[in-house]
């Protein structure tokens, strides 16, 4: 999953939009992702039945790696 993650952040899938909120585009469509009180949602199916997916590990990636650069 952290495999696909990365991919999806170095191919440019992740785009974020305003507050905590981004699109990222998967494999079979592109779901939201909001990261909010630490935590990471999105709208995927793979998400909705195991509570983690690797878009919603992209934007947690993403974002730690934000905090690093502050």
């Amino acid at each position: 999953m952290i495999d696909k993650a990365l991919r999806l952040l170095q191919s440019g899938r992740v785009e974020r939009l305003e507050g905590d909120r981004y699109n990222v585009i998967g494999n079979h469509g592109t779901y939201n992702v909001v990261a909010r009180d630490g935590k990471v949602m999105c709208t995927c199916p793979g998400f909705q039945s195991r509570r983690r997916c690797s878009h919603s590990s992209a934007v947690t990636i993403l974002r730690a790696r934000r905090r690093q650069r502050s």
